[in-house]
């Protein structure tokens, strides 16, 4: 397990699922730190099959994560790997809703579904 001191992100590999967990905020300041892990992941060499982003952690997020989400979403479905988010709290869920993003990646209120989903 990895951590980003500057983001407080965390990331696990559980078989073929890279499961990254940011905590707190993501605005315009944090957001890059997640847009840097989500890329060295789905730019790997040997990328792994799935990724999920836990959002259980995450209070808040504005544009700029959903930029990121939408850009992380475009890497993987080029390189053939599933992703999804997980666990969003309501109020980031409501966000997603309100932009549209959950019409085009796959979010779901169960880690272990999304986990699951990425690699169907």
């Amino acid at each position: 397990m990895s951590t980003n001191a500057k983001s407080n992100t965390q990331t696990r590999v559980e078989g073929d699922v890279t499961v990254v967990t940011p905590t707190g905020e993501l605005d315009a300041i944090t957001s890059p730190e997640l847009a840097e892990t989500l890329e060295a992941i789905l730019g790997a060499s040997d990328p792994c099959r799935g990724v999920v982003i836990d959002f259980s952690g995450v209070d808040f997020c504005d544009s700029r994560c959903i930029g990121v989400l939408v850009a992380a979403y475009r890497q993987a479905r080029d390189r053939g790997i599933g992703l999804a988010v997980a666990s969003p709290q309501r109020t980031v869920h409501r966000l997603f809703t309100i932009a549209g993003i959950d019409q085009v990646i796959t979010i779901d209120d169960d880690l272990q579904r999304a986990m699951k989903l990425v690699l169907a």
